[in-house]
C-alpha cells in the first residue's frame, strides 16, 4: 500500500511498473500518499481506500476521535490493539475518520475507491464503521481475515498472507496459493506488501526483509514465466463479480 516512506513507496512503483502489481492500497492520511501515486506510470491500476487507523496522524481533529489516538494527536499504534482486552474503539468517532479518510482518497486519486478496506488491526467497531461508510457512499467493501473466505460482491475471496512467516519465500508462497483447489466461486487473493527499506520503517514496522524480497519476486522473470506456463490469469478487484 501507499505508505509513510519515500522508500516503501520506491518499491511498489517498481513493482507496479516493472511487476505483477496492478491492485494499489492508498494510506489516504500518508503524508507521502500523493508523492507515492505520482511514482505509479500505469493507467490500468485498480486503487483501493486503505483506511488506516494505526499509524501517523488522522485527518480528523484528535480532539474529536480521543478513542483512537494518544496524547500526541497521534493514532494509537497496531500493539494497542493487539493487546487490548476489549475493543476501545469508538464506532461513532471511528465512522468520521474513515469519513475523512474516504474524502481524501477521492482528493488525492480523483476518482472513488476501487475496493474498500482497512489496515493491519482487528476490530468489530472499525469493521462496523467501515460498513456504515461504505453503504453510505455505495462502496465495495472488502473486509480481512485470513483463516476464512471473505465475500467481495458474489465472489469468495481466500486470502493468502505469509509474509510475518519464518523462511518466508515470496515465490514458494505465490505458488502455494495459486496452485490450490478453488471452487467455482471462489478467487485466491495474494497479499503483498513490497518496499524498500529505510530506518524509520525498520524502527516502526514488524515487516522489514520480506517487503524487498517480494519486490524482487514481482518483478522477476521467473516468476512471470511460471504464471504463463501455468496458465494463472492475474487479475483486479474491478475484475471479481
Amino acid at each position: 500500500m501507499i505508505s509513510a516512506t519515500a522508500r516503501v513507496n520506491l518499491g511498489i512503483a517498481k513493482s507496479v511498473n516493472e511487476g505483477l502489481i496492478r491492485n494499489i492500497g492508498v494510506m489516504p492520511n500518508m503524508p507521502l500518499a500523493k508523492q507515492g501515486l505520482d511514482l505509479l506510470k500505469r493507467d490500468d491500476l485498480c486503487l483501493g481506500q486503505h483506511t488506516n487507523v494505526c499509524v501517523g496522524r488522522p485527518l480528523s481533529n484528535p480532539a474529536d476521535i480521543p478513542s483512537i489516538t494518544d496524547e500526541n494527536g497521534m493514532f494509537v499504534s497496531s500493539r494497542t490493539y493487539r493487546t487490548a482486552d476489549h475493543d476501545f474503539v469508538v464506532l461513532d468517532e471511528v465512522v468520521l475518520e474513515i469519513e475523512a479518510q474516504y474524502q481524501k482518497f477521492k482528493e488525492l486519486t480523483g476518482r472513488e475507491p476501487e475496493y474498500f478496506e482497512a489496515h493491519a488491526v482487528s476490530s468489530v467497531n472499525l469493521a462496523k464503521g467501515l460498513e456504515i461508510v461504505a453503504q453510505r457512499h455505495n462502496l465495495p467493501l472488502l473486509q480481512f481475515s485470513t483463516t476464512e473466505p471473505v465475500a467481495f460482491r458474489n465472489t469468495q475471496m481466500i486470502v493468502s498472507m505469509e509474509s510475518m512467516g519464518p523462511d518466508y519465500d515470496p515465490f514458494e508462497s505465490l505458488k502455494r496459493c495459486a496452485q490450490k483447489d478453488y471452487a467455482a466461486n471462489e478467487c485466491p487473493m495474494f497479499v503483498c506488501h513490497p518496499g524498500y527499506l529505510d530506518w524509520y520503517l525498520l524502527q516502526t514496522s514488524s515487516l522489514t526483509v520480506p517487503r524487498a524480497m517480494e519486490v524482487e519476486m514481482l518483478c522477476s522473470p521467473k516468476t512471470r514465466q511460471w504464471l504463463d506456463e501455468q496458465g494463472i490469469q492475474l487479475v483486479t478487484y474491478n475484475d471479481i463479480h
